[in-house]
């Protein structure tokens, strides 16, 4: 996402710079105390309740951001804590709801257009790297420079080459399902999927909240990607099985906190379980970017996208990644 400041103005009443980065705003307990007309104390007895009551997770909710100022002749280093979108209108419930509810829309059709200018960026890159490859392949026919000049960027430029191809079949809606590995050696466990998230807040530092189940609808997930008909599995590929796997987590929403990371977290421990996580070369069959970036378009996807999304994931970790 682009990080960058926009200033909120409610109708010349309040006038707030606002810091946008990671997917979210943020502002500090000054700030805040701004937005709602309260005094600090008030807005900061409120966070801390917040907190105590286990309404929000600190950890998620806060972070902190160093700036150096000049103070006569010396650098000084000054340190503010900043709260997310989730603290502050949780506050603003408690104190001033109408503009709490003000800030809120006003901040969620700012993060819209960001994301859009932030694809819109991508999606210019994008071009420019496919005019690039036709580019240097009309170059790679004619005989104007050295063929071992061009190598070197061909080979550089063909390890975007499965990532255009997916991209393109996403636009196109014209993505399938090929070469795909039914050699399935783990059937996953629920118990021990279960042992795999306390791993991963105990990793992490996660909350008491985090990992906790709401329902059964995680236990009912896993049924599903184990689930056979007339003898035979329903996915019976790898790959079908951890993206539905990564889908699942991500769109029932079956913990109180964590979900995103526990489905991308679930999914690379599936692939692991099975061998199939790194290619034939040693490499990760998908980074971090493109793992957080997959988990993030499964959120925002609708449900009727439900297939190209699976294809999508799919494609991404096909024997073609080798």
């Amino acid at each position: 996402m682009i990080d960058l400041i926009e200033i909120y103005n409610s109708k010349g009443e309040t006038q707030i710079e606002v810091k946008f980065e990671n997917d979210t705003v943020w502002l500090s307990l000054n700030q805040i105390s701004v937005l709602f007309g309260r005094d600090k104390s008030v807005i900061s007895r409120h966070l801390r309740n917040i907190y105590i009551e286990n309404e929000l997770e600190e950890s998620s909710t806060v972070a902190k951001n160093a700036t150096v100022q000049m103070e006569g002749n010396r650098k000084v280093t000054r340190e503010t804590v900043l709260y997310n979108l989730d603290a502050i209108i949780s506050v603003g419930y408690r104190v001033n709801s109408k503009q709490g509810t003000k800030f809120r829309i006003w901040a969620t059709n700012k993060l819209k257009d960001i994301l859009i200018k932030g694809f819109a960026i991508n999606q210019s890159r994008l071009n420019e790297l496919q005019q690039s490859i036709k580019l240097i392949h009309a170059v790679t026919l004619s005989d104007s420079i050295e063929k071992s000049q061009t190598k070197e960027i061909i080979e550089l430029l063909s390890e975007y080459a499965l990532g255009l191809e997916i991209l393109d079949g996403y636009d196109n809606q014209t993505l399938e399902i090929r070469e795909i590995s039914e050699q399935v050696s783990y059937k996953i466990d629920y118990q021990e999927a279960k042992f795999a998230i306390r791993q991963l807040r105990d990793k992490f530092g996660g909350s008491t909240l985090f990992g906790n189940e709401k329902d059964d609808s995680f236990k009912s997930s896993i049924a599903t990607i184990n689930q056979t008909f007339d003898g035979k599995e329903l996915y019976f590929s790898i790959e079908e099985k951890a993206a539905n796997l990564l889908y699942f987590v991500v769109k029932n929403h079956s913990f109180n906190d964590g979900n995103k990371r526990i489905a991308a977290w679930l999914f690379v421990w599936y692939l692991n379980k099975n061998n199939y996580l790194y290619t034939n070369s040693g490499k990760l069959k998908i980074d971090n970017n493109a793992l957080a970036a997959i988990t993030l378009m499964v959120a925002l996807s609708k449900s009727d996208e439900k297939e190209l999304m699976i294809r999508v994931i799919i494609n991404s970790i096909n024997k073609l990644n080798k």
